[in-house]
């Protein structure tokens, strides 16, 4: 059975970073998914890759999958550079801003 272990990555739609502090363990699929004809949804028999495993830590998501005899592949995640402004949101409305603020 193989199986992912990554970080989630941040939602695009907003600036927040939920949901991305903890390890996922995703199991790949194990059978291609099939269109039903009647309804034309899409299903599978295998019940494995709805299953997501959360940890506080790589090193115990290695550590679970070693155990259970699941070979495990990594993907490190992509550090995001920090967007941190001197005076943050509030330099908008300094009393002492050199020229005036516009949109």
């Amino acid at each position: 059975m193989q199986a992912r272990i990554y970080r989630p990555a941040r939602n695009a739609m907003t600036s927040g970073m939920a949901k991305t502090r903890k390890w996922v363990l995703e199991y790949a699929p194990a059978a291609a998914r099939e269109v039903d004809p009647l309804m034309g949804w899409t299903s599978s028999g295998d019940t494995q890759s709805q299953v997501k495993l959360r940890f506080d830590s790589k090193e115990a998501a290695l550590e679970y999958a070693k155990d259970h005899g699941i070979d495990a592949q990594v993907v490190e995640p992509k550090v995001r550079k920090a967007n941190i402004r001197a005076g943050g949101y509030g330099e908008n409305f300094a009393t002492n801003r050199r020229g005036p603020w516009t949109h």
